[in-house]
C-alpha cells in the first residue's frame, strides 16, 4: 500500500478477510462432511491458511497483516470466530493457539514477497503462498510442542508434535498449492473490477 492510513475501503476489504477467516475455520463445523478420514483420526477441512496467505498477496503486507490482528482480537474479546465456533483469550494459550498467532506473520511474509517481486508470475506467486505455509507451521508446531507439555502436560516429543501435524500440512500444501497455480489470471481478474487491489 502507498497510502501510510487506510481508506474507508480498505478497511472494509480488511473486514471481509476477517470474515472469510470465521467461514475458513469453522467449515467442517457446518459441514461434518468435510473432514477428511485417515487412520489416525480426522483432519478438518479449513481454509484459515489460505485466507491468510490471500490476505497478504490480495491486500499487501500492512493491510493483510491488519486484518489478520483484527481477526485475531475479535476472537480474543470472546466472540466465537476460531475453530469450532469458539472465541476468547485462552484459546491462545491452547496447543492451535501457535497457529493462529501465525497467521499474522503468514499475511506479512506473504505480502512482502509479492511486493519485493519483479513480476507477478507463477514462480513468484508459488514462492509466496509456500512462504507463507512454511512460515505457519513453523510457528504453530513448536508452540504446540510447548503447550501441549506445559498448559495441558501432555508429554509429546517434538519429533511425535511434527508428525501429529503432518496430515494437517498435507491438507494445506495441497490447497496452496492449487492457490499458486490459480492466482495469476485470479489476481488479474480482481484487480480489473477492483481498483482498491491495484495499488496494495
Amino acid at each position: 500500500m502507498n497510502n501510510q492510513r487506510f481508506r474507508t475501503v480498505d478497511l472494509t476489504m480488511g473486514a471481509v478477510f476477517v470474515v472469510l477467516m470465521m467461514i475458513g475455520a469453522n467449515l467442517a463445523y457446518w459441514v461434518p462432511a468435510l473432514k477428511i478420514t485417515y487412520a489416525g483420526g480426522e483432519v478438518p477441512l479449513t481454509l484459515q491458511t489460505f485466507f491468510a496467505i490471500l490476505a497478504g498477496i490480495l491486500l499487501g503486507r500492512k493491510l493483510g497483516t491488519f486484518s489478520m490482528i483484527v481477526y485475531l482480537a475479535v476472537g480474543a474479546i470472546g466472540v466465537p470466530v476460531f475453530a469450532e465456533m469458539s472465541g476468547g483469550i485462552a484459546i491462545f494459550a491452547m496447543p492451535t493457539g501457535g497457529f493462529l498467532i501465525s497467521f499474522v506473520f503468514v499475511a506479512y511474509i506473504s505480502g512482502l514477497i509479492i511486493e519485493k517481486a519483479s513480476n507477478n508470475s507463477l514462480a513468484t506467486y508459488s514462492f509466496a503462498v509456500f512462504g507463507g505455509l512454511i512460515v505457519n507451521y513453523l510457528i504453530g508446531t513448536p508452540y504446540l510442542y510447548f503447550s501441549m507439555n506445559n498448559v495441558l502436560e501432555v508429554p509429546i516429543s517434538m519429533y511425535g508434535s511434527m508428525l501429529m501435524m503432518l496430515p494437517f500440512f498435507i491438507k494445506d500444501a495441497v490447497i496452496t498449492g492449487i492457490l499458486a497455480v490459480s492466482l495469476p489470471s485470479f489476481v488479474t481478474r480482481i484487480q480489473r473490477v477492483s481498483p482498491s487491489l491495484r495499488n496494495q
